[in-house]
């Protein structure tokens, strides 16, 4: 089969693969027909991550079960199934508390995943089926504008969630935006759907902030460092409570820990890359509460589905160029080069 490859910074190729076949009883086989290019997938391919040349990429399959491991039974072959990012077997202690990331016999899939390949290919291994994958209704299974509202829920719009609840974020509340990236424009949707009164977007580039006002934003700030951080203070007139972090740069790190109002919360689920912990400093002597982590999709995918079909909730916007199979090496440099806020990649049924 067919399936994107790392080969080294700046370096995606698609190459031949072996298909993937059951291992254990519990595992499920499908052929994926819809994936994406996540913005953490861009920290390897700037070099900013050493992976192993030739590991398989992607993490974000929507598709058909082919094949059922027989002690399977949440799925059967031909239903269309969302695939979170990160398997979980859906019995441990920590599945049970909701955070399926830290499952005890879980993993990734993509570059960290070893056996388990990447995502984008035209098929994947999934284990641990029936505490994983979670099936579309079949009345929507064919449907294309509502999978593509559907695609970003195995990653980034449950991210987007996860940092609004991280943040202990509610109804009336005003939030602040750390990102105007896929994960930021999520989690300003994320804020939108709990009902903040306020919500603003703090990012770079005017065409993304633009889409997170149509997405929710009451307030855009586009300015940097310390200027931006004195533009949310007087907008929040002294900072706020809920900062959603939605980066992992140091910078952006620092950033939420300056705006958020003393004894505020940050919800912080951009992948850290940082050399210091400096941005500790004002989160200790301001008494914030910091909460940081993957989001645990499996918790939280099933409530965003129930959403989407309802039309109350719709990620779309943020996949903004599709590419097909052959054409992820594109949907890369596109992403790189900030043409595409998020890649799509249909795979032909």
């Amino acid at each position: 089969m067919k399936s994107a490859v790392y080969r080294g910074p700046g370096d995606i190729r698609i190459e031949e693969k072996p298909e993937p076949e059951l291992q254990e009883s519990t595992d499920v086989v499908i052929r994926v027909t819809h994936t994406a290019i996540c913005g953490s997938d861009l920290w390897f391919y700037r070099g900013h991550e050493e992976h192993e040349p030739g590991s398989a990429v992607g993490h974000e399959p929507m598709g058909i079960v082919e094949e059922v491991g027989e002690d399977v039974t949440s799925v059967r072959p031909g239903d269309r199934v969302l695939v979170p990012f990160a398997y979980s077997c859906g019995e441990c202690e920590f599945c049970r508390k909701g955070i399926h990331t830290a499952c005890v016999d879980g993993g990734f899939f993509g570059p960290h995943g070893g056996e388990t390949g990447g995502a984008q290919a035209e098929k994947v291994r999934v284990p641990h089926a029936d505490g994983t994958v979670v099936r579309v209704p079949e009345r929507y299974a064919d449907d294309e504008e509502t999978l593509k509202s559907l695609l970003p829920l195995t990653d980034v719009m449950s991210t987007g969630h996860h940092a609004a609840v991280l943040a202990d974020l509610e109804a009336g509340d005003t939030a602040v935006v750390i990102g105007d990236g896929a994960v930021g424009l999520c989690g300003v949707l994320a804020a939108k759907r709990i009902g903040a009164e306020r919500i603003i977007a703090v990012g770079h580039h005017e065409d993304r902030l633009a889409v997170a006002r149509e997405l929710g934003a009451t307030d855009t700030v586009s300015s940097r460092g310390q200027e931006a951080v004195e533009e949310v203070l007087e907008l929040t007139h002294g900072g706020a409570n809920h900062v959603l972090e939605c980066v992992g740069a140091a910078s952006a790190l620092e950033t939420a820990a300056q705006v958020a109002r003393p004894g505020g919360s940050i919800g912080a689920v951009g992948v850290p890359h940082v050399e210091s912990a400096d941005f500790l400093q004002p989160i200790f002597y301001k008494n914030l509460s910091f909460s940081a982590g993957g989001a645990p999709v499996r918790n939280y995918i099933e409530e965003l589905m129930d959403d989407v079909l309802q039309g109350t909730l719709d990620p779309s916007p943020i996949l903004t160029k599709t590419v097909d199979l052959d054409g992820v090496p594109e949907g890369y440099q596109a992403m790189d080069d900030r043409e595409a806020i998020k890649v799509m990649v249909k795979i032909d049924e």
